[in-house]
C-alpha cells in the first residue's frame, strides 16, 4: 500500500505535558468521597482517556495518514489574547484544562482555558480576516461564543443538544434568539436540537441552516469543535442517537472550507 499524499495528511501536535492534569478521583466528577463506596471513579477528564487517543492515532487505521508534531505549552501572552488578565492570574496556580465552555472570564463545564477560542484570535492576528468556529459537541459551545460575541470577524456555530442554561457559571441558553451583539449581531447561530434528533435531523440542520450560514460569510479558515460526547458511546449522548453524526460533518466541511 503506497503512502498517503501529502494533501491527505493530518498534522497532529502532541506534548506529554498533557498527561499531566490529574482530576483526581471521587464520585463522579465532585472529587468528594463519602466514605461508603467500594470504588471512587475517575473524573471523565482523565489522562487514561488521552493516552487512549493518542494510542489510537498512532496505532489504529489513520496512523499512516497523521504527521506528528512537537506542541509547545501556551504563554501568558497568548492566554490573554482571549482570557482576562484577572483571571489567568486566578488559575495559574490552579489548573490547565482547556475546553469550548470557558469563557473570556471563568470556568465552565470541565473547561479552564479556551484551546478553540485561542485558535481563532491566533488566526485572525495571523492575517485571517473571517474566521468559522464550527461546534458539534452535544452541549453549546458558550464560551467560544462568549468571547466573539461582540465580532463580526469570526461566525460562531453550534449544533448542540437543547440543554439551556446550567447556572452562574454557564448563563448563556444556547437559544436561536442569543445572535451576537453590536458588530457581532448575526454572528452566532445556535440550532438547538430535541433530544433523540439523530442523523436525519442533524442532517437537515446541517443543510438547511448551517451550511448556507457558512457559505454567506465566506471564512478563509475554520476551528472544527467535535466534542467527543456527540458519539454513541459517550452516555452523555441524547440527541444523536447514532455515531454516524461524524462522517456527514466531515464531509461538510471538507468540501466548503480548507482547513
Amino acid at each position: 500500500m503506497s503512502a498517503p499524499s501529502t494533501s491527505c495528511r493530518i498534522d497532529v501536535f502532541w506534548h506529554d505535558g498533557m498527561l499531566d492534569h490529574d482530576t483526581g478521583k471521587g464520585v463522579f466528577d465532585t472529587g468528594m468521597n463519602p466514605g461508603f463506596l467500594e470504588v471512587l471513579e475517575k473524573h471523565p477528564e482523565n489522562s487514561d482517556r488521552i493516552r487512549n487517543i493518542v494510542s489510537i492515532l498512532r496505532k489504529g487505521p489513520i496512523s499512516s495518514y497523521i504527521s506528528w508534531h512537537s506542541g509547545s505549552p501556551a504563554t501568558i501572552h497568548q492566554l490573554l489574547s482571549f482570557h482576562s488578565q484577572e483571571y489567568v492570574d486566578m488559575l495559574i496556580e490552579a489548573d490547565k484544562n482547556g475546553g469550548h465552555h470557558a469563557q473570556p472570564t471563568q470556568a465552565d463545564g470541565y473547561c479552564f482555558f479556551n484551546n478553540a477560542g485561542l485558535a481563532v484570535q491566533l488566526a485572525l492576528d495571523s492575517g485571517c480576516k473571517k474566521v468559522l468556529v464550527l461546534d458539534i459537541d452535544v452541549h453549546y459551545g458558550n464560551g467560544t461564543a462568549e468571547g466573539f460575541y461582540r465580532s463580526d470577524k469570526v461566525l460562531t456555530v453550534s449544533l448542540h443538544m437543547n440543554h439551556g442554561s446550567w447556572g452562574p457559571s454557564h448563563p448563556q441558553n444556547g437559544t436561536v434568539d442569543e445572535l451576537g451583539e453590536g458588530e457581532g449581531f448575526g454572528y452566532n447561530l445556535n440550532v438547538p436540537l430535541p433530544n433523540g434528533s439523530g442523523d436525519k435531523g442533524y442532517g437537515y440542520a446541517m443543510r438547511e441552516l448551517v451550511i448556507p450560514a457558512v457559505e454567506k460569510f465566506e471564512p478563509d479558515m475554520m476551528v472544527l469543535v467535535i466534542g467527543q460526547d456527540s458519539s454513541a458511546f459517550l452516555k452523555l449522548n441524547v440527541v444523536y442517537p447514532e455515531v454516524a453524526c461524524y462522517p456527514p460533518a466531515n464531509r461538510n466541511c471538507l468540501k466548503r472550507v480548507n482547513i
